[in-house]
């Protein structure tokens, strides 16, 4: 059986319409209810929904086969996993934002609040730049607002709420999207079925996003 783990919420969704196009039914999947695992008896899969973060804890350590993860996600967590197909679903950037007409000082440390704490220490230190990071959860706008931080590191999409706090992207520090991504040990065992997945999908998935 092949074990699929997707993402609860937007995203999840958006991704599991390309696995229906691509001939992966679950029925009743998109229906309100709290059921969270699904089984296609007739082609022997199963898929379940699990908070975001933890997708790529499900396809490492071998719970799932495969699952779809945001770029964001792959880049903060570093799972050991492959990285197989770009399902060009929920596409954004992380970014690094500040105050409108903010002058970095080179001389002081820069504060930086984010919900990206590896993202960060990896972009700045490649920039040879000395921080201090805040981490946060959630409304990471206000913290340069209220002087909490110098610039915030966080994902874009149409940069309204930037916009609307008095805030504007300084530096893009990725490109993101939803990624399929294996175990690599069921990518050595289950090699056909996977590719013959990567291969439904990739036909697809530029009609579905």
């Amino acid at each position: 059986m092949i074990n699929i783990a997707l993402p609860k919420g937007r995203l999840g969704e958006k991704v599991y319409r390309l696995f229906e196009s691509s001939g992966y039914e679950f029925p009743g999947i998109l229906e309100n209810s709290r059921k969270l695992v699904f089984v296609n008896e007739a082609l022997n899969m199963r898929c379940f929904w699990v908070k975001p973060f933890d997708v790529p804890v499900y396809v490492e350590r071998g719970t799932a086969d495969i699952g779809a993860a945001g770029k964001d996600i792959l880049m903060e967590r570093n799972p050991d996993v492959y990285e197989l197909l770009d399902l060009k679903a929920g596409i954004c950037r992380m970014s690094a934002a500040s105050l409108n007409g903010f002058v970095d000082d080179n001389e002081k440390t820069l504060r930086v609040a984010t919900e990206f704490p590896n993202i960060a220490k990896n972009y700045y230190s490649g920039l040879g730049r000395d921080i201090d990071i805040i981490e946060l959860r959630g409304s990471l706008e206000l913290a340069p607002v209220l002087g909490l931080s110098d610039v915030i590191v966080d994902i874009v999409e149409t940069g309204t709420t930037l916009r609307e706090n008095n805030l504007t992207v300084i530096s893009d520090i990725a490109e993101l999207s939803a990624r399929l991504i294996a175990n690599k040990s069921a990518y050595k065992f289950k090699n056909d079925e996977i590719n013959e997945i990567i291969r439904r999908l990739g036909k697809n998935v530029n009609k579905i996003n």
